[in-house]
């Protein structure tokens, strides 16, 4: 349990470290609004400015943390609150050691593009370790819990209004309509992370040597196998068929020693979004 805990936390930080990278140096210096809480807090300090956008933002994410606490749980709470502090802290280190007054380039939308990617990545990387960066982004996870929403399409319906919001508050079509494509870029590119990350390779392989394929499956992959009897059609053979599963980095494996055991194999192998079970996820 502590490896699978130190495992998250260190999934966590990493995406900390993205997030704050792509918010400071490519998304913030361009004022590119992408929806969030910032967004949102900057469009209420403007249009009603009885409380300053610093105010409206501390209001908005002590409420969605309360809100991550009562509907998502303790764990993901308190893990919320710890890459919202470590975001903020990270933040605040780059506007002291690298302070910036201009954007990188002239080039906004390549620097769109790289912001928006870096920054997808970093939050889909948090949500896989079972926590959220805060803001919008405990509003996704509320999403995906109750409504069975992929979080990238949770993220997208929590921040389209914040974008469209922008345009009218703010002004600068263009600006505007680069921050609306990243907005749409950022949901799909963390619904590919997070699957990449559960995704596994399905393995039906038709040999002579079942016992010695079955047996390499079972007690160096620690997997197990089905196994069926086949037989071919045309040559009337009969052959066995095992059916098996592993993650992608034992694809190749488990590639190569079939060959090794059984040059003449026919292999499939296709890939699976999702394996739920002993050995692989749980629900």
């Amino acid at each position: 349990m502590w490896k699978i805990k130190f495992k998250d936390w260190m999934y966590m930080n990493f995406g900390i470290v993205l997030i704050a990278c792509a918010t400071y140096f490519f998304l913030v210096p361009n004022h590119f609004v992408t929806g969030g809480m910032t967004g949102l807090a900057t469009m209420l300090g403007t249009a009603i400015p009885i409380l300053t956008t610093s105010t409206w933002l501390m209001i908005l994410n002590i409420t969605m943390l309360v809100l991550g606490f009562i509907f998502l749980g303790r764990k993901t709470g308190i893990w919320t609150v710890y890459c919202s502090l470590g975001y903020t802290a990270m933040m605040l280190a780059f506007e002291q050691i690298v302070p910036l007054a201009h954007p990188l380039t002239d080039e906004s939308f390549m620097e769109l593009c790289l912001g928006i990617l870096i920054y997808a990545v970093g939050t889909a990387i948090i949500f896989y370790a079972g926590a959220s960066s805060g803001g919008m982004d405990i509003v996704a996870l509320v999403l995906q819990k109750y409504a069975r929403i992929d979080v990238g399409k949770a993220v997208l319906c929590a921040n389209t209004l914040i974008a469209f919001g922008a345009i009218f508050i703010f002004g600068g079509v263009e600006r505007s309509l680069l921050s609306l494509i990243g907005l749409f870029a950022n949901s799909f590119i963390i619904d590919s992370v997070i699957d990449s990350f559960h995704s596994c390779k399905y393995f039906v392989v038709i040999t002579d040597k079942t016992e010695l394929v079955s047996e390499y499956i079972m007690n160096q992959l620690h997997h197990g196998v089905t196994v069926t009897d086949a037989v071919g059609a045309y040559t009337q053979t009969k052959k066995g068929m095992i059916h098996t599963v592993c993650r992608r980095y034992e694809a190749i494996k488990l590639r190569a020693a079939i060959k090794k055991i059984d040059e003449n194999a026919f292999i499939v192998i296709t890939t699976s979004s999702e394996i739920i079970g002993k050995g692989f996820r749980n629900i």
